[in-house]
């Protein structure tokens, strides 16, 4: 007779990834505990997601009505704790910390921070449980080595930035990733003065060089954003008079004084949890684990950001699903992540679907591409906003194989693309679907359009070879 547990699976983490994996066995009726040592449902519903849409939406409009010429006459004015109370209450709407969900689908709960005992076993709160298999979806943490922090530094993380209380007067952000420049935005758009210091040489350094110059060019001009890019922060401190940066600044030592320090210098997994009492291999940046998310140790999984890759809460998700489903079929079916797209919800928004051309360049394959300009479309004239342009990139027969967006409402905008991309459509398609001709949305037919102009023969050639 084979050895007894207490259950079938013990899922750890319950954010995007964990909690995805969770609720898909239990409505197959297996045996599932769901360890939890913070918020039920993780930080990217409590502390990031759900309140970021929230505080970004509100500066992003601020903003917007600031700037009408009608109003400029007009005041306005604002108070942190309602917006802070604003976002607790979509948070709890949209199922934060929400224990009740997971038990009510046959969930166990389990309170605590867990600890691998052996193989087969965790402690949590000093109490034993034991499992037949283990799905580690424990995420990430704020990245902070390789700056010098005082241990009582007062200092402010993606996670309390937008819950402050007060609006600081001058503000430095450290990182120009896509967490940084929603915060940049965010506090700029509110009234702060901003300095974003990024240690490569563009903002949204994952993206092509024309995204992160059209943010550059965008926060200078019209949000005041002071931006250091090459900055590398060397040590943080405050002293009786501030807090203080000191960074190295082309090729010298700079110090610079502000009211609060924001640190969104990246993540890195969560792995401090026994892992070294199990056959699991790790190493500082990350689980190994093979195409199907198993582990050396073949009975314990391992999903989302824990495994060092892009931090995503879409990702995470779906690798969650994706793992749930081959366990209770007993398949293996690998993860298939076409169409996941990269979001940054500055204003103007940047969402990035497929494949860059940098990707394309490094893997040296062949692409086409063409670019079109937000101020090309209606849109931008009847809104007053032209920032933005959106780069279609296809393979050599015009089929989509990647696009980089910078526009309002770009994370709309990119789920055509991600549907033409997970589906094998071609320029020739989204050329020849109607679209909207006052929306934003104009602008993918636009692109299509012209990327198919460079050949006028193509729409010919796909329409005989649709018909075969």
């Amino acid at each position: 007779m084979g050895k007894k547990y207490d259950f079938k699976y013990i899922v750890i983490g319950s954010g995007p990834a964990g909690s995805a994996a969770a609720l898909k066995l239990a409505k197959a009726k297996k045996s599932v505990a769901l360890v939890e040592g913070r918020f039920y449902g993780g930080s990217n519903l409590n502390s990031r997601d759900i309140p970021y849409s929230v505080a970004l939406d509100f500066a992003h409009n601020y903003a917007k009505l600031s700037s009408y010429p009608e109003l400029k006459n007009q005041e306005f004015s604002f108070n942190f704790p309602t917006v802070a109370a604003r976002e607790l209450n979509t948070i709890i709407a949209a199922g934060g910390n929400d224990k009740k969900l997971f038990e009510d689908a046959g969930v166990i709960c389990l309170s605590g921070y867990a600890n691998f005992l052996d193989d087969h076993t965790i402690a949590v709160n000093q109490k034993k449980f034991t499992a037949e298999n283990f799905i580690l979806a424990t995420g990430s943490h704020l990245k902070t080595s390789g700056i010098t922090i005082p241990e009582s530094m007062d200092y402010l993380t993606p996670e309390s930035a937008i819950k402050v209380h007060r609006l600081p007067e001058v503000v430095a952000v450290v990182g120009g990733g896509s967490t940084g420049c929603e915060l940049a935005s965010y506090y700029a758009e509110l009234g702060s003065r901003v300095i974003l210091l990024e240690a490569s040489n563009r903002l949204l350094p994952r993206e092509d060089k024309e995204v992160g110059d059209l943010l550059t060019d965008y926060f200078t001009r019209k949000l005041g954003v002071t931006i250091l890019l090459g900055s590398k922060v060397i040590s943080i401190g405050r002293d009786e008079h501030s807090a203080f940066l000191i960074f190295s600044y082309e090729g010298a030592e700079k110090l610079v004084r502000v009211s609060d320090i924001v640190l969104a210098t990246g993540s890195e997994p969560n792995l401090n949890y026994g892992l070294e009492n199990t056959k699991v291999k790790f190493k500082a940046t990350g689980i190994t684990v093979d195409k199907f998310f198993q582990t050396s140790a073949k009975h314990i999984y391992a999903i989302g950001d824990c495994l060092g890759n892009e931090s995503s809460t879409d990702r995470a998700y779906h690798e969650g699903v994706t793992l749930a489903a081959n366990l209770i079929s007993n398949s293996k079916t690998p993860v298939n992540y076409s169409g996941l797209t990269r979001i940054t919800y500055t204003q103007p928004e940047v969402a990035v679907v497929g494949f860059t051309e940098d990707d394309l360049l490094r893997r040296d394959r062949k692409y086409k591409k063409t670019t079109v300009n937000l101020n090309e479309v209606v849109a931008s004239k009847t809104h007053n906003f032209d920032y933005g342009f959106i780069k279609l990139i296809s393979d050599k027969n015009y089929r989509i194989i990647g696009a980089s967006i910078v526009a309002p409402h770009a994370s709309l905008l990119a789920e055509e693309i991600a549907l033409a991309i997970r589906h094998g459509l071609t320029a020739v398609e989204l050329a020849s679907t109607p679209h909207i001709m006052n929306s934003y949305n104009y602008i993918i037919k636009l692109a299509a359009t012209k990327l198919l102009g460079k050949n006028p023969s193509a729409k010919t050639k796909h329409a005989k070879k649709r018909k075969k």
